[in-house]
């Protein structure tokens, strides 16, 4: 007797079981195992598509270059860039993972926000727009154009834009790098760069890139399509541009 109610209290939660699972399987909806949804962690901070926050602190990374992406995360990994959230993040990633996840981001395109106002003088923004179009012979400083295309949306595949970034991100990142607390691969032009600009000079130049208008086709161009030129050329040597 005690046997059968043994054997009748093991097939109830038997069968209690197989019915728990089979709601579960009915009721749980399926994971898509995808990398959309593997950079959650990513647009958590950089927003949804990685177009950035209101606040500007993250940056935008949609439509970014991939070899620029690629780049900035192993920066991130071997701590030329310092940000310990990022640093942890990718702390662990393959470089084949990382390639995945730059190359996702670099062919999302979401609409950029309207560039926001702001209350520069004009002689500094003028300063500004000249320093970015023409550089500075006496400093010996390459205008941003000559790298960063003529439209600012960067160069393909290793390049970024500088337009779509707000002032202040702009003049962190100038300053990081003329302060050595961000590095890149050797020689690193940007911080050969930065190291020649002054403060007024770094707050003209931010200044006047963030009110520029995106235009319309806003994709990094080709090597071969920078500057208008048959072939792309840097004005000085850069560890991140493979030659």
């Amino acid at each position: 007797m005690i046997r059968s109610f043994f054997r009748a209290r093991l097939l109830g939660l038997a069968l209690l079981a197989v019915s728990s699972h089979v709601a579960a399987q009915t009721t749980t909806p399926a994971f898509a195992d995808s990398l959309a949804q593997r950079v959650k962690a990513c647009v958590a901070c950089h927003g949804a598509e990685g177009r950035s926050t209101s606040d500007g602190f993250y940056p935008r990374i949609a439509g970014k270059p991939a070899g620029y992406l690629y780049n900035q995360l192993i920066n991130f990994r071997q701590a030329k860039r310092t940000y310990p959230m990022m640093t942890y993040m990718v702390s662990h990633m393959s470089d084949a993972y990382l390639q995945e996840i730059a190359n996702y981001f670099s062919e999302q395109n979401p609409p950029y926000a309207a560039p926001q106002a702001n209350s520069v003088p004009a002689a500094v923004l003028e300063r500004g727009k000249a320093l970015v179009l023409k550089g500075e012979t006496s400093k010996d400083l390459p205008a941003c154009v000559s790298c960063h295309g003529d439209k600012m949306t960067g160069v393909a595949p290793f390049i970024p834009g500088l337009l779509g970034l707000p002032r202040d991100y702009l003049v962190s990142q100038l300053g990081a790098w003329q302060t050595g607390s961000r590095h890149a691969a050797a020689p690193d032009c940007m911080q050969s760069v930065a190291k020649k600009l002054s403060a007024e000079d770094i707050s003209a130049v931010a200044s006047w890139l963030a009110l520029q208008n995106m235009p319309s086709d806003s994709k990094a161009v080709s090597k071969s399509n920078a500057n208008d030129a048959a072939s792309f050329k840097l004005p000085l040597s850069c560890g991140s541009v493979p030659r």
